[in-house]
C-alpha cells in the first residue's frame, strides 16, 4: 500500500494542469519498501518534484532525514507545502536550485541517494558516489533519456563491479539500485 498515494495524484493533475515537467515516479511502493529495508538515516534525493517521492523515502524509519533537490521555484514551494501536509517538514528538506550546485554544499555519509530527474550526467553521478557513505545504496531513474552516448557511459559507470554491487531493480526494471563498495 502507497502512503502517499494522494500526493502522487495530485502530482500528476498539477503536471496535466500545468504542462509542466513535474512527472511523478512510478513505483513509489518500491521506494517505501526499500527505505524500511535499508532504514537510512540520511538520504538524498535528485528531482523533487511536488514532494511525493521524498515523503516515500522519509518513510524508512522515524529517524529518516531526507535532503532533496529542485530547481523550479514553483515546485519548491507545493512540495514544502505537500510536505508540511503530511507531517515531514521536520525530517525533509527542500533545497532551491541546480544539483550540482547544490551537492557541493552537502556533507558525505548519505546512506541512500534517489536520482529522479530528466536524465542524470555523469558528473551528477560521481557527485552522488562521492556524497555516498560505502554500503549506501543509489536509487537512479531515467538513464535511458540521456543520449546513447551518455546512456552508454552511465551504465558502464553504473556496472562497474569494483565500484558496485547490483543489487534488484525498482519501477519494473526501469530505475536500477546499487549499493557502493
Amino acid at each position: 500500500m502507497d502512503p502517499y498515494a494522494a500526493l502522487q495524484a495530485k502530482t500528476r493533475e498539477h503536471r496535466r494542469a500545468h504542462g509542466c515537467e513535474a512527472y511523478t515516479f512510478e513505483d513509489g511502493e518500491g521506494l517505501v519498501a526499500l527505505s524500511a529495508k535499508l532504514r537510512p538515516a540520511r538520504v538524498i534525493e535528485l528531482g523533487t518534484a511536488l514532494g511525493y517521492t521524498a515523503c516515500c523515502l522519509a518513510s524508512g524509519s522515524p529517524n529518516t532525514q531526507v535532503d532533496t533537490i529542485e530547481c523550479d521555484p514553483i515546485h519548491v514551494e507545493l512540495a514544502r507545502q505537500n510536505i508540511a501536509e503530511v507531517g515531514l517538514s521536520s525530517r525533509v528538506t527542500v533545497h532551491f536550485g541546480k544539483f550540482e550546485t547544490v551537492l557541493r554544499t552537502l556533507v558525505s555519509g548519505y546512506d541512500l541517494a534517489f536520482f529522479d530527474g530528466f536524465a542524470p550526467s555523469l558528473k551528477v553521478l560521481q557527485c552522488l558516489l562521492y556524497l555516498l557513505r560505502p554500503e549506501g545504496v543509489l536509487v537512479c531513474a531515467n538513464i535511458g533519456l540521456a543520449a546513447p552516448t551518455e546512456t552508454q557511459m552511465l551504465r558502464s559507470m553504473l556496472n562497474d563491479p569494483s565500484v558496485w554491487q547490483l543489487l534488484p531493480s525498482i519501477e519494473g526494471g526501469d530505475s536500477i539500485v546499487r549499493k557502493k563498495l
